[in-house]
């Protein structure tokens, strides 16, 4: 993104096990914003087998996770009082990232989340078409033509980077990283989100499987090597299967 340099290497994301064992821990309301919790949870993740190939998670990101669900159950009833025009960027009733339900975030059919899904959001940045997880939704408009925008801060930058984007075209749940298990339902011809390193920047961009080299695993896990096309130019990579994240 422009004036920001982003950090070299993967960017870690919590895989869908990890959130689901996060919720389960939520429900049973035990002390979950105490730091060496918090430590023992990270570590745990870590040394799990699905997390080899992935960089591991940080303490912080632990922490950050469960107070984003403890402060959304503060601002749940204020956001559902909130202006249908907009609400305010810099006030307590913005949206944060981890929700049960987003009454600011319509799908294309115009319906609200349902309540009993947990979902994560990633946006599409109109200054260098990546994808960056949203860290958090500030605001919503709707224009004259009918779509509807929301502004978004993205996970790792400061309000100086916030944009609006459409809701319908530049916003989606979050891609989940592929394991080692799966690579066998990676196909010719899928969508994918590949993470890229080019001229010291590492991003995230759609891309197509154009061809798909199967090889057998070792201890190491998948060895296949995956030919993408990158959509927002064109140009072609072999890579591996860490680098690829698969659409829910």
């Amino acid at each position: 993104m422009v004036g920001v340099q982003r950090k070299p290497g993967k960017a870690s994301r919590f895989t869908r096990p990890e959130m689901r064992h996060m919720e389960m821990l939520l429900r049973e309301g035990k002390d979950l914003l105490d730091p060496k919790f918090h430590q023992k949870l990270a570590d745990d993740f870590n040394r799990a087998p699905g997390r080899v190939e992935n960089k591991p998670i940080q303490i912080q990101q632990v922490r950050r996770w469960f107070l984003n669900r403890y402060k959304l159950h503060k601002t749940e009833d204020a956001t559902s009082r909130s202006s249908s025009k907009e609400m305010s960027p810099d006030g307590e009733e913005s949206l944060t990232l981890n929700v049960s339900q987003s009454s600011d975030l319509p799908e294309e059919n115009g319906e609200k989340v349902s309540e009993e899904v947990e979902m994560e959001f990633e946006a599409r940045s109109s200054r260098d078409t990546a994808w960056y997880d949203v860290s958090t939704f500030l605001a919503h408009r709707v224009l004259s033509s009918g779509e509807v925008e929301v502004r978004v801060r993205f996970n790792g930058f400061g309000p100086e980077e916030d944009e609006w984007v459409n809701v319908r075209k530049s916003v989606r749940e979050r891609s989940i990283p592929m394991e080692s298990s799966e690579c066998w339902k990676v196909k010719e011809g899928d969508i994918v989100l590949c993470f890229r390193e080019k001229d010291e920047a590492a991003k995230y961009f759609d891309a197509h499987v154009v061809q798909v080299e199967r090889k057998m695993h070792d201890i190491r896990g998948c060895r296949c090597i995956f030919l993408v096309r990158y959509d927002p130019d064109q140009t072609e990579e072999r890579v591996h299967l860490s680098r690829l994240c698969r659409r829910p």
